[in-house]
C-alpha cells in the first residue's frame, strides 16, 4: 500500500494539513488505483531554524483560499446581487460562457443578457469538486436552479453544471451548462 511523506515548515494550520493529506490520498488512489483505506499520508514538520534555502531560514507562506470556497463565495455574491463582492473575486482576464456559446467578460454583460431570460434565479448545490493542474485549479459544481420566469411564474429543479478555473487566488473563467432553455420552452 502507498505511503506518502510530506515535509513542511511548521506553521500551517491543522485544516491546511488535513486538506493537503485528503487531496494527496485522493491523488494516489486515483493515479495508482490504490484504496484510500490502504493509503497512508504523513505530514512531518520542521521548525523554521531547521529549514534553510539560499542561506535563509524560511517561514511558511499562507496557503491560498481553497478554490471551491472561492467559487462558492462568488456564486453566493452573485445570488445576493453583490456585484462588487463578486467582481473582487475575478481575475482581470476573466471570461464566462453560457449555453448557446454566449461569451462575456463582465458581470454587467451577464445581468443584461439574463434580464429577458428570468426575473430571479438561485442555485441549490449538490457538490463541488476540485482538480489540480500545474497553474490552476478546476472547480466543478452542480445542482439545480430555481427562480422565476420573466412573467413571475416560478420554476425549479433545473439541472446545472458550472466549471470554473482559479489561478492566483482569482477566478479566471466560468463555463455554464444547464437545462434552462429547454424547461422554459416546455413551460411556454
Amino acid at each position: 500500500m502507498p505511503v506518502v511523506n510530506i515535509t513542511l515548515i511548521k506553521g500551517y494550520s491543522a485544516d491546511a494539513r488535513r486538506r493537503l493529506s485528503t487531496h494527496m490520498t485522493n491523488l494516489v488512489t486515483q493515479f495508482l488505483g490504490a484504496i484510500s483505506e490502504g493509503t497512508t499520508v504523513m505530514v512531518s514538520e520542521l521548525d523554521q531554524a531547521s529549514y534553510m534555502r539560499g542561506h535563509e531560514n524560511k517561514n511558511p507562506a499562507p496557503p491560498p483560499t481553497p478554490a471551491a470556497n472561492l467559487v462558492h463565495d462568488y456564486l453566493n455574491a452573485m445570488q445576493a446581487r453583490d456585484l462588487q463582492a463578486a467582481t473582487a473575486l475575478l481575475d482581470d482576464g476573466f471570461w464566462m460562457e453560457f449555453p448557446g456559446a454566449v461569451r462575456m467578460q463582465t458581470l454587467d454583460e451577464l445581468i443584461a443578457w439574463s434580464k429577458p431570460r428570468y426575473r430571479s434565479i438561485a442555485k441549490t448545490f449538490d457538490a463541488f469538486s476540485e482538480a489540480f493542474t500545474e497553474r490552476e485549479t478546476i472547480v466543478v459544481c452542480h445542482g439545480t436552479l430555481h427562480g422565476e420566469w420573466p412573467d413571475g411564474t416560478p420554476f425549479g429543479g433545473i439541472r446545472f453544471v458550472d466549471r470554473f478555473t482559479v489561478a492566483g487566488g482569482k477566478i479566471t473563467s466560468q463555463m455554464v451548462w444547464n437545462d434552462l432553455a429547454e424547461m422554459r420552452s416546455m413551460s411556454a
